[in-house]
């Protein structure tokens, strides 16, 4: 048995992070990581380096350039004929830079003399944690904090049981060896939509089901149709309202059964995609006599600065309540170990961005005018199309928006929302501006390079008083 200040159970965005910074506070710090990857290695970085965020942007940039080369040269006077996709060759370089983003993780780890321990951690009564490694033997260690970031894994429905050949998760959904002739998403999220998006550019017909009969619930209004638009005209044949009910797998193929406003209808792909969300990976990760309590969703119980009802002992990540975010578990990480620490650490819930990464973007940070206006709000909006963007022509990447919403009373910026080019990266300055208690005016006055993406969200700024100089505005000057 070792003791350590820290025991951090979970090598994801929100385990590393956390332990690596607790080391740099002088902690002698533990990693539990159970996770392999594909070639047998420790899953450092979790679900996000591994399997989600990382490997599926490496296929979303491989598909758009392939389909760029195809389909959207002629206009640049650029030939180019014959054009073909490799498959394997695209998910080797996906694995290739998986692998060195991983590799780089343990390379920090290890540079910030963090201990690593490969197997399942389990708190245990009086935070002491035990380790089951994959040969099955036992070590327990004693900790005088432990953070668990142990992450979440994709959730699955009955009517619709993954095999992962014919219909896969979302880690199944990275490794096609071919492009499906048909292919089937269930859920109209985020991962289904990146996913989705991929094979579509290779050329997949793909059917995206969805049961619930509005588009991107959480996300504006006005940018979510904006969205649905281009997403369908992109060639997804996006189906609201499609509730599954069953499928079959039958010499290779897969039928699902499903009702809409129609009745029962049925489809058959070479591939199903199940993409209906994801669920904290709590089960056996904490003891009953542990002291830490679990909802019954299974998330980890904790008050605003992630500590749950034992003191010392705190969750971070997909584990706890709030969106299941890789760069929400980071932050969570640091706050706990710089609680550890005595600091007085925090995060600003209210600023966190939200991103999909389809083309063109969609991202958001703050509230829409749907929460405004059930929270009896008075606020005022600034929209800013990339069509009035000189950068955004000569990139040619009209399509899309910025839209600023702004207190009406005090002008505070209270949201950014944005599809377009860039959108992950302009809808960050906006995120910027909210933490430093910025107004539309503020953000207005500032000087932005030309041309830019950017200046797009100036633009926005100055049309929430009607003063936007290169679109028509919709109230008067005064």
């Amino acid at each position: 048995m070792a003791n350590y200040d820290v025991v951090v159970i979970g090598a994801g965005p929100g385990g590393y992070v956390a332990a690596i910074r607790a080391a740099q506070l002088g902690f002698k710090t533990l990693c539990i990581e159970k996770g392999v990857n594909k070639f047998g290695k420790p899953a450092f970085g979790g679900t996000c380096l591994n399997v989600g965020c990382i490997p599926s942007k490496a296929l979303l940039d491989t598909s758009y350039k392939f389909h760029e080369a195809a389909h959207g040269f002629d206009v640049h006077g650029i030939s180019a004929s014959k054009v073909s996709i490799d498959v394997p060759a695209m998910i080797k370089r996906k694995d290739d830079v998986v692998q060195q983003l991983t590799g780089g993780v343990g390379a920090l780890l290890k540079a910030n003399g963090v201990t690593v321990a490969e197997g399942a951690g389990k708190l245990l009564a009086d935070k002491k944690v035990q380790v089951t490694r994959a040969d099955g033997s036992v070590e327990v260690h004693e900790a005088k904090n432990v953070i668990i970031a142990a992450g979440s894994v994709p959730v699955n429905i009955p009517p619709a049981p993954v095999d992962q050949e014919t219909i896969v998760d979302s880690t199944g959904a990275l490794e096609f060896t071919s492009t499906p002739k048909r292919l089937g998403v269930i859920g109209a999220g985020v991962i289904g939509l990146e996913l989705g998006s991929v094979w579509a550019r290779l050329g997949a017909e793909v059917v995206v089901l969805e049961a619930l009969d509005t588009f991107l619930p959480a996300v504006d209004r006005q940018i979510a149709k904006e969205a649905e638009k281009i997403l369908r005209k992109q060639g997804l044949d996006i189906r609201l309202g499609a509730r599954v009910t069953g499928s079959e797998v039958k010499k290779g193929k897969v039928t699902v059964a499903y009702t809409d406003a129609k009745g029962e209808q049925s489809e058959t792909f070479d591939k199903l995609i199940v993409a209906v969300g994801r669920k904290p990976l709590s089960a056996d990760l904490v003891a009953e006599d542990s002291g830490v309590k679990l909802n019954e969703r299974g998330f980890i119980e904790v008050d605003e600065y992630c500590e749950t009802a034992v003191p010392g002992v705190y969750a971070v990540g997909d584990l706890v309540r709030g969106p299941m975010l890789a760069h929400k578990a980071s932050e969570e990480g640091v706050m706990a170990a710089e609680r550890i620490a005595g600091q007085k650490a925090s995060v600003n819930y209210d600023v966190i961005p939200g991103v999909i990464y389809t083309h063109p973007e969609i991202a958001w940070v703050g509230q829409n005018e749907e929460q405004l206006k059930e929270a009896g709000v008075e606020y005022k909006t600034g929209v800013f199309p990339f069509a009035a963007s000189g950068r955004a022509l000569a990139a040619g990447e009209p399509a899309g928006m910025v839209k600023l919403i702004a207190d009406a009373r005090t002008d505070r910026i209270l949201g950014g929302h944005v599809i377009g080019p860039a959108a992950a990266e302009l809808v960050q300055q906006v995120a910027i501006a909210m933490e430093f208690g910025s107004s539309a005016e503020d953000l207005g006055l500032m000087v932005f390079s030309h041309p830019t993406m950017s200046e797009a969200v100036k633009e926005a700024a100055l049309a929430v008083h009607g003063h936007a100089i290169h679109i028509a505005n919709k109230r008067p000057r005064k």
